[in-house]
């Protein structure tokens, strides 16, 4: 179908309809997340953006996503995506829509792509691509996104799998908690990762302002709440400068917001690390001085969910 590079062979295994999308990677590659949600909603675009709107396909269903990163060399992301798409194909799925980067709609493609948090995917803005495809018909029919990218030699991979729910059932509402909740603690767990609104970081600085943070005052309650949670902190930077420069301003930044959780909010230091990335998971675009302060920030990504 699209002539998939000897370099790079992978198998898909998809059994029959009640199947979960399932790859069989290089030893090479290492899965960085997997997330599962019994019953739930996803929005998939089935058109490329138009500048005014985006074509989408409203899903409910048992949500599974898994992403992967491997070394990859001289692999352009079609080849990437070539063999998966093939054996999609072989194993009964049919197209809806596929697209790569600026032919999807750039930027605001981009951002409405349902994307497990970075580190653990990573999407570049002006290479990746997109497939959307299906199998089943009526109240069985099951759906599949897989997106893939790459940033220098590292390449990362994304299944979104999408089965309908038993008839009879369908997906319930949250649960009415009487216990006081903060936006952020909602959003950590209903997205997986939110950032950190209102640090006080000077231009080109790792030292974190004095406050008051209320995100900071948000997120220890929620930890010290339920003190078998863990987090991610990733510090994020603008294009300005080179990577290797942004990569630790950002780690640095994202220990300095670890550090004022552990020293003033109390938070257990086995409940959070620090990463950085620098400028490889932009939010905006890095052509304002606007998109450019929404890219400098520190995110928190959640890990794993305990008890309160």
């Amino acid at each position: 179908m699209r002539g998939a590079a000897p370099l790079l062979i992978w198998l898909l295994l998809a059994g029959g309809p009640a199947s979960a999308v399932e790859l069989n990677l290089p030893a090479t590659a290492s899965q960085t997340r997997e997330l599962i949600r019994a019953a739930d909603t996803v929005i998939l675009p089935t058109g490329p953006h138009t500048g005014q709107n985006l074509p989408s396909l409203r899903l409910e269903g048992r949500i599974e996503s898994r992403a992967w990163r491997m070394p990859v060399q001289g692999i352009t992301t079609l080849q990437m995506l070539a063999p998966l798409a093939d054996q999609l194909e072989n194993s009964g799925w049919g197209v809806v829509f596929e697209c790569e980067a600026a032919a999807c709609g750039g930027f605001d493609f981009r951002f409405a792509l349902p994307t497990l948090p970075a580190p653990d995917m990573f999407l570049d803005l002006f290479d990746y691509r997109y497939l959307l495809v299906r199998r089943g018909a009526g109240a069985a029919r099951e759906h599949a996104a897989v997106i893939v990218s790459q940033s220098g030699q590292t390449g990362y991979v994304q299944v979104l799998h999408v089965t309908p729910l038993p008839e009879g059932e369908s997906v319930a509402p949250a649960p009415d908690d009487t216990a006081p909740r903060s936006d952020l603690a909602d959003q950590l767990q209903e997205a997986g990762h939110v950032v950190l609104e209102g640090l006080d970081f000077g231009s080109g600085d790792n030292a974190l302002g004095p406050g008051p943070h209320a995100s900071l005052v948000a997120l220890a309650a929620f930890l010290r709440a339920a003190p078998e949670t863990r987090v991610a902190l990733v510090g994020h930077t603008d294009s300005t400068g080179g990577l290797e420069p942004n990569s630790a301003l950002s780690r640095a930044r994202a220990e300095a917001v670890l550090t004022r959780l552990i020293e003033q909010h109390g938070v257990a230091p086995a409940q959070v690390e620090a990463h950085g990335i620098g400028y490889l998971a932009p939010i905006a675009p890095n052509t304002s001085p606007e998109g450019r302060e929404r890219n400098r920030r520190v995110e928190v990504v959640l890990l794993s969910a305990g008890e309160p």
